[in-house]
């Protein structure tokens, strides 16, 4: 780990200009690349203490060991620069994408003499125009098997066409008129370009016109008795409206638009974009990326553009970008997208009409793909056992730890303060055996307290069930033992999880079940905690690490140096999603007793009135509003409420209630009393 201080550039030498700058690490590769309007601001809040930094910003100056950068003339340049540089470089700690280039695009080759209608994937190439990106490639074909008998353009295979030049026959499609049989000389090359053009002009939003124009020319066949002619172009008409119901309409005028949407948490976030080509959905794709860097949404919405754009121009670069949030300098975002598509581009998050319900539907998909995508990740097999694998090598444990324990502690400014333990067996949660605890040996922000406190409690609750039903690893006898060996709680270890079947019920007790790993929410203090916890108990069979919050760090008890597990690694997502759930789970109560306490708050300074009584006068008047109006004898008729209790709470209430301000019955007016006077 490196001292940023070994590396940081004199004073006076970084100047004070725009550029793109680069970090790199002892071996000279490139870790991370970053731009800046003023470089020497920039990277001036790098080279600040430790302490203040972002997790993970500290995590990258203590890896890196130089720091390089180019000055330019325009923010514009550096945003172009800085794009060439991350394609070129794939920095570890910048914001990575997952590769969507597997998506199918409906292309039309325009750079070869007849141009073909085929379904492309990869990177994009010269001279071939591209519609969508789609979701499935099932889906353009059918939208071009309805395209070709009004634009009936080649979309054979090069060889395929040779062939039929030499044979001096079209193919099928040739002679059920889907196809304009160039090969056999039945359009010249300038008529079959005109059709491709006329087909890239109505799949690019100008539909409108050429329907009209279609109807126009139905009508004069008619008129003229063409009634065969005339029929042909009804049935084409129709077939494009039928092409056409197949985008849903979106917005009532002709937009040309992308809309980007973001569903993010601490670790990833997954993007999603709608393609709007006249003010219907061409194309829609998605990703998802680690945020392996401090980002905010600006930022992500930043990068966003740059995958997108990074390689288009012309028309592939829309008039209008519609995004959840603006980039830290929108105006040089804009004027680089103006310069990829060759006008001005309007960058804009949408307030109110279609486009801001539009957006919304974005926003929801990109909601449903991120959650999908951790569902995926979470309830694979073959994941989930590499996870608990790389977690005990990385531990030095003996065996994977199929169940994992997590405790975090939450308060506001140290008050209310409670912990949470989660649960998971074999890669999963459990959430019938997470737990709640109320810390209350003492007040004030002491997680490092906190912490022993709700470990020493879990494990004596569990030495108390070992001990009234025998160790945990077997049971009172064989029978139980074989019974266990066969229940439903029967985990990947081949046992069952990790717990003692008492032989009256054949369910386990509350904390029966021993962990083979607790993994607590902080870092080294938090840890030593834990260790100290289990020390006191003669407990040295179960595994101790933390992970502090947004770090890639696992501490272990009586280690100067953290485990740095690989930012890929399955192992150290799984660690992450367990903290993360019991620190939502700690959240989720703290706030649940914030609110009752905010509920029964008048009723807290009644003596010897407890948190269950104080629910039982709320559940029974239904608020402290009503609770005041009750007399002596109506809160004695709750259960528990005796008439001393009673007259307290009447005494509380009527000590607690606003006094009704004095009325001027002149004007109206509410007056105050002020030094034996009053005021208005």
């Amino acid at each position: 780990m490196a001292d940023p201080s070994t590396y940081r550039p004199k004073p006076g030498e970084i100047p004070d200009s725009p550029g793109v700058y680069r970090f790199r690490d002892e071996h000279r590769r490139v870790i991370y690349v970053g731009k800046a309007k003023s470089l020497r601001q920039r990277l001036a809040n790098y080279f600040q203490d430790l302490a203040g930094l972002h997790p993970r910003t500290r995590t990258m100056v203590t890896t890196a060991a130089s720091v390089e950068w180019t000055v330019v003339s325009t923010e514009v340049e550096a945003l172009q620069l800085e794009y060439s540089w991350i394609k070129e470089f794939d920095p570890r700690f910048n914001v990575k994408y997952r590769d969507d280039k597997s998506y199918p695009y409906l292309a039309v080759t325009l750079n070869e003499e007849f141009p073909r209608v085929q379904v492309m994937r990869g990177a994009k190439r010269k001279g071939v125009r591209y519609f969508g990106p789609y979701a499935h490639a099932w889906a353009i074909r059918e939208t071009v098997d309805l395209m070709l008998r009004v634009f009936p353009v080649r979309t054979c295979s090069a060889g395929v066409f040779r062939n039929h030049v030499q044979k001096g026959r079209p193919c099928l499609l040739g002679y059920i008129g889907k196809c304009s049989a160039p090969c056999v000389g039945r359009v010249t090359p300038e008529e079959h370009r005109e059709l491709a053009e006329e087909f890239c002009d109505f799949m690019a939003g100008r539909t409108g016109t050429y329907i009209r124009r279609l109807e126009q020319q139905m009508n004069e066949a008619a008129e003229e008795l063409e009634y065969e002619k005339a029929a042909r172009l009804r049935d084409d008409i129709q077939t494009l409206r039928r092409a056409l119901e197949k985008n849903a309409v979106v917005l009532g005028d002709a937009t040309d638009a992308d809309l980007i949407a973001l569903a993010e948490d601490e670790l990833e976030a997954a993007v999603q974009i709608f393609h709007v080509r006249g003010g219907r959905v061409r194309g829609q794709r998605g990703w998802v990326t680690d945020k392996v860097e401090a980002v905010d949404t600006g930022a992500l919405v930043e990068h966003a553009l740059q995958q997108l754009y990074g390689e288009e121009s012309g028309d592939a670069v829309p008039k209008e970008v519609l995004v959840p949030a603006l980039p830290e300098d929108p105006t040089a975002v804009t004027q680089w997208l103006g310069g990829r598509r060759g006008s001005n581009v309007s960058l804009r998050v949408p307030r109110r009409g279609d486009k801001k319900d539009l957006m919304e539907t974005v926003q929801r998909n990109a909601q449903q793909a991120l959650a999908l995508h951790k569902t995926k990740r979470a309830s694979d097999l073959t994941t989930r056992s590499r996870a608990l694998e790389e977690i005990a090598e990385a531990l030095g444990l003996d065996s994977a730890p199929l169940r994992i324990e997590c405790f975090d502690i939450s308060h506001l400014q140290g008050e209310d303060v409670v912990a949470s333990m989660v649960v998971f067996e074999d890669g999963l949660p459990r959430k019938s055996e997470y737990r709640r605890f109320q810390i209350k040996s003492f007040d004030g922000q002491d997680d490092v307290r906190s912490m022993h406190e709700v470990v020493s409690r879990r494990f004596k609750r569990y030495l108390a069930e070992k001990d009234r039903t025998g160790e945990w690893i077997g049971a009172d006898s064989p029978e139980d033992a074989d019974a266990a060996a066969h229940s439903p709680t029967h985990s990947l270890a081949g046992s069952p999880a990790g717990g003692a079947v008492p032989a009256d019920d054949g369910r386990p007790k509350r904390f029966a079940y021993p962990p083979q790993l607790v993994v607590v929410d902080g870092g080294a203090p938090q840890v030593a905690a834990a260790q100290r916890a289990l020390g006191e108990l003669g407990i040295d069979d179960v595994a101790v690490c933390g992970l502090a919050k947004r770090l890639e760090e696992v501490w272990l008890p009586g280690e100067d140096d953290p485990v740095v597990l690989p930012r890929s690694s399955e192992g150290l997502y799984l660690l992450q999603r367990v903290r993360d759930t019991a620190h939502d789970f700690a959240i989720r109560y703290q706030r649940s007793k914030r609110t009752k306490r905010i509920r029964t708050g008048p009723l807290d300074a009644v003596p010897g009135l407890g948190e269950t009584r104080k629910q039982a006068l709320i559940k029974h008047f239904g608020s402290v509003k009503r609770l005041r109006q009750a007399t002596i004898e109506q809160i004695t008729e709750v259960p528990g409420m005796g008439r001393k209790t009673a007259e307290s709470v009447v005494a509380a209430l009527a000590e607690a209630a606003p006094a009704a301000p004095a009325v001027n019955t002149a004007t109206g007016e509410i007056m105050e009393e002020n030094n034996g006077g009053s005021t208005r």
